[in-house]
């Protein structure tokens, strides 16, 4: 019994110690269960393989006794042979870890819980791949993410009807993918025609939801009763989409408002399309030129993203009154007369993330008003457009912030004749030195300067390097020239701008994709107000005082002042740093430190590379010096045939190996 109990902890003191030594020498965590595994292994085959080396040194007879033929002489040999073969096999067994870490690397094992829940999304997340997949290969799209080739895809011949198919599956995935699309529709620097009309016909067929589930949103988000934020709701809605809806209300102190309310499985349903939309795009970008070179992954990334933010209506609030701080100030400014256009006021104390109460903006959207336009005397549109032009170029150019989707529906022909701007979801966001660039592009454009509207273009696009500069500049020219000779309805000098830049495949950054968009979406919004609108005549006038607004003498007085500054900083510390430097020169310790692009230390690097090198060639080293010395077999004997080099080449061979398995590890490790 106790012989028994010696061997079961002896058999655990090996295992604990296969996995303590593999640590220490690896330098990395190994897995316990494959380690306790391999260390029983070693005590179990370390024995017999000891008595089989005493056998082979003929330290012991050919029945494997030793009590009789060794010698009192030898004992402390045979001791030291069989450690040393102990010490072989746990080498061994130290690279039996490193294989199987090599090939199925330790994970932590995952909490049983979160087992079940990633079980569950996954089942849930591959129904709806296989519903997507479904109407894909239904409406012959299904090229667009297997590469095959089905009887529906070959039957679409033309791009209109490979179009229309892609649309027709869009409208059939569900809320998510028609976000997508129309968001794909206003990128017309990433999607040629006929995919980018098409996708512009999208709707979202919206059912309305009850008053009760309605209701019951706004006081959880609120966090107390309807009656005590409101004094009455329509519970009508006045508009119904596929994330929100909108009812008409009043607050207790009369103020007539709107309350945007989101549909309770809107979250939901996007945050699970949005894994989905990510998969398929990359799958579309790998397998297709199509979507290589629309970049679709990481339009789709970006777009998941603002997605997921713009369900939090706390953000459209912000960008709501950061729209009106712009106004705001640009009605302060001589020339600009104030009144008309509005930008409706939030109401925090009454909204929440899927609850939005802004004050309410009569009218109709201007696709809808033809009849009230036509009533108004020609001076008065030219006005309307006038005042519509100058505020959205002005907030572009000089604050940097405008309304992203600025379509002839979201600018509504109030009851008193003003403009209204709505929907807020979307709001471009420029830097100062990028508002510049853009300047300095629309007052080329403008003037049909081609060579600077070119140079201005490739100081904000990232223009690959074997892009051919004079072909891009000369359809730049090209467009600049037909655009001011062509009739004012004929299309967007932007659009067309566009257009050159996606054809020459260059990459326009998304902000400025919104801004190229905004300017031609405004053109549309004042051929409505104004039917022969020229925007392109009209906005070369104001350019001079946008310039003067931008790059004034009081601005370049600040950033001469800040630059100065910052110089004088630079300089204050220059004496303590030049004197640290003659310190180091005279002391001779001066250093230099090295830094990679992404500002790691360099030589950080650098050391434990040649560290790592030598250590390898030491090992090497050490393993060949092994077998030189156990092959030779040199030296005194120690004991039967036993020689103090073999002995020797064994323990520098151990040691070798071991770090030899300790390179390998590492070189995995870094691998992974």
């Amino acid at each position: 019994m106790l012989a028994q109990a010696l061997i079961a902890l002896a058999a655990v003191v090996s295992a604990v110690l296969v996995g303590f030594v593999a640590r220490r020498v690896l330098g990395t965590p190994v897995g316990w269960p494959r380690s306790i595994v391999i260390g029983l292994l070693v005590f179990a085959l370390g024995i017999p393989f000891a008595e089989w080396v005493l056998r082979q040194t003929a330290l012991s007879g050919p029945d494997g006794t030793t009590v009789d033929t060794i010698t009192p002489d030898q004992v402390w040999i045979a001791l030291g042979i069989i450690a040393l073969a102990i010490a072989w096999m746990f080498a061994l067994g130290v690279a039996a870890l490193v294989a199987s870490e090599a090939i199925f690397p330790t994970r932590p094992l995952p909490n049983p819980v979160d087992l079940v829940r990633a079980a569950l999304r996954q089942r849930k997340r591959t129904r709806r791949y296989l519903q997507i997949l479904t109407i894909a290969s239904r409406h012959g799209v299904g090229w667009i993410f297997h590469g095959g080739h089905s009887r529906v895809e070959r039957d679409l011949s033309t791009s209109d009807e490979r179009a229309r198919a892609i649309v027709a599956t869009i409208n059939d995935a569900g809320v998510s993918f028609v976000k997508l699309g129309q968001v794909l529709a206003t990128r017309r620097d990433l999607i040629p025609e006929p995919y980018l009309s098409a996708l512009a016909s999208l709707q979202t067929n919206a059912t309305t939801l009850s008053w009760d589930v309605v209701r019951e949103v706004v006081e959880r988000d609120l966090g107390r009763p309807l009656d005590e934020v409101f004094a009455h709701v329509d519970p009508t809605p006045l508009a119904a989409a596929s994330v929100a809806q909108v009812h008409r209300a009043t607050l207790r102190d009369g103020t007539p408002v709107v309350v945007k309310v989101q549909r309770p499985a809107a979250r939901a349903q996007v945050e699970a399309d949005a894994d989905i939309i990510g998969r398929l795009a990359h799958r579309a970008e790998a397998r297709t030129r199509v979507g290589r070179d629309l970049r679709i992954e990481s339009v789709a990334r970006g777009f998941t993203t603002t997605l997921l933010e713009e369900l939090d209506y706390r953000i459209e609030a912000r960008n709501m009154e950061m729209i009106r701080a712009t106004l705001t100030r640009i009605e302060r400014t001589p020339g600009h007369r104030p009144g008309l256009i509005s930008i409706p006021r939030s109401f925090p104390e009454a909204s929440a993330p899927r609850v939005l109460t802004m004050e309410l903006v009569d009218g109709r959207p201007l696709t809808e008003s033809a009849d009230r336009l036509a009533a108004l005397r020609p001076e008065e549109r030219e006005t309307l457009a006038r005042t519509l032009m100058a505020t959205v170029i002005e907030q572009i150019l000089v604050y940097g912030v405008f309304h992203a989707d600025l379509h002839p529906g979201n600018v509504l022909l109030r009851e008193d004749g003003t403009l209204g701007m709505i929907d807020f979801g979307a709001v471009g966001v420029i830097e100062r030195s990028r508002r510049q660039h853009l300047t300095a592009l629309l007052l080329a454009s403008l003037s049909e300067n081609d060579v600077a509207a070119t140079d201005a273009l490739l100081l904000i696009v990232d223009a690959p390097a074997d892009v051919d500069l004079e072909a891009f500049r000369r359809d730049i020219g090209l467009v600049l020239t037909t655009e001011h000779l062509a009739s004012a309805a004929t299309g967007s000098i932007f659009t067309r701008m566009v257009d050159v830049i996606r054809q020459h495949r260059i990459a326009l950054p998304g902000e400025l994709a919104s801004a190229f968009r905004s300017f031609a979406t405004l053109e549309g919004c004042l051929r409505v107000i104004v039917a022969d609108y020229d925007m392109v005549g009209e906005a070369l006038p104001l350019m001079p005082a946008l310039m003067r607004r931008t790059v004034s003498l009081r601005r370049l007085a600040t950033d001469m002042q800040a630059d100065s500054a910052i110089a004088l900083a630079r300089l204050q510390r220059l004496p303590r740093r030049l004197d640290a430097l003659l310190t180091g020169i005279e002391r001779g310790s001066i250093g230099i430190t090295l830094r990679s692009e992404d500002g790691t230390d360099a030589g950080g690097v650098l050391t434990r590379i040649s560290g790592e090198v030598a250590s390898t060639l030491v090992s090497i080293a050490a393993v060949v010096l092994a077998v030189v010395l156990i092959i030779s077999g040199g030296g005194p004997v120690l004991g039967g045939s036993v020689t103090l080099f073999a002995v020797l080449g064994a323990v520098i061979g151990l040691f070798g190996f071991l770090g030899l398995l300790r390179v390998v590890r590492r070189s995995f490790a870094r691998r992974d």
